[in-house]
């Protein structure tokens, strides 16, 4: 189990609200709420990747939420966030988590040409399922947290957008909540107690070996004043993802004038838990009203 569960990757989720996915059962879905699973939203090497879906009964249209799930980049599922993207349903979003491809048999750039055509996929949908394309924002946790970055920091880079679908729509987001998230791989050898087993699936080596794709696939190195606004949350003692790792995206999107907000956890570790995630999905609630409903 050591090996599923640590990481830039430990299997609980954003906010870690949920068990491992073979543990899970399916939340209760409110009266409010509509909930669909495995909606497939794209078929990359015949993969057929799925999204789930909870939405807010209503004529909409609605501020959407993508969830990427976190897992090292080479496990996890999208299954754990069914219970928070239902509470974002009540609380007026349409709230997705998405499976996509894994490392080592798809590494970088797979999982980032994989949610920037879920994006894709949500705009060409939206009017099925009432989003207002305008107001799509982005979170996950852990290497979720990573990808949901280069989502908020890539929006007008062509060479990531793959070949998933929509060419014709845009996979840019409004926002996004990045919760312990790594930024610079380059930095993470030596100060996260597994990157020397994870980096070098995702990444085709390690940093002596496979520099460029560690320069590449870190969202800091591609901050430009173009970036959207973000929120990080990082917990002080965070062993698998240090907290500089949110330091150093925060001072690099202040320097290139991009709206930043910081949360430190004081004593929180890698998996929010009890008040710590109360806290989280909180102020990540507060950021998305902030930035998706006001009009």
């Amino acid at each position: 189990m050591k090996h599923l569960l640590s990481a830039f990757g430990c299997i609980p989720l954003v906010l870690a609200f949920a068990a491992p996915a073979f543990a899970q059962k399916d939340p209760v879905v409110p009266d409010t709420v509509t909930f669909e699973k495995g909606v497939e939203y794209t078929n990359p090497d015949n993969q057929h990747l799925q999204a789930n879906i909870a939405k807010p009964k209503g004529d909409g249209p609605f501020p959407c939420v993508l969830f990427i799930h976190g897992g090292g980049f080479r496990a996890g599922n999208r299954e754990g966030y069914n219970a928070q993207i239902i509470r974002m349903a009540e609380k007026g979003y349409v709230a997705v988590t998405v499976s996509y491809r894994l490392a080592p048999k798809y590494p970088f750039p797979a999982a980032i040409h994989d949610t920037k055509a879920a994006v894709r996929w949500l705009r060409a949908n939206a009017k099925t399922h009432r989003i207002d394309p305008d107001r799509i924002g982005v979170t996950g946790g852990s290497a979720g947290g990573t990808l949901a970055q280069m989502l908020a920091v890539t929006g007008d880079v062509k060479e990531f957008e793959g070949e998933g679908g929509n060419p014709t729509q845009s996979s840019k987001v409004k926002c996004v909540v990045n919760v312990y998230g790594a930024n610079d791989f380059t930095k993470s050898y030596g100060k996260s107690v597994d990157a020397h087993e994870v980096l070098p699936l995702y990444l085709g080596g390690n940093l002596e070996k496979a520099r460029p794709a560690h320069i590449r696939s870190s969202p800091l190195y591609w901050v430009t004043p173009n970036a959207v606004p973000t929120f990080c949350i990082h917990g002080t003692e965070d062993k698998y993802v240090h907290i500089e790792q949110a330091e150093m995206l925060v001072e690099k999107l202040k320097a290139a004038s991009v709206e930043v907000e910081f949360l430190k956890l004081e004593g929180a570790g890698h998996g929010f838990k009890g008040k710590d995630a109360e806290t989280a999905e909180k102020a990540m609630i507060a950021f998305f009203d902030k930035h998706l409903k006001a009009k």
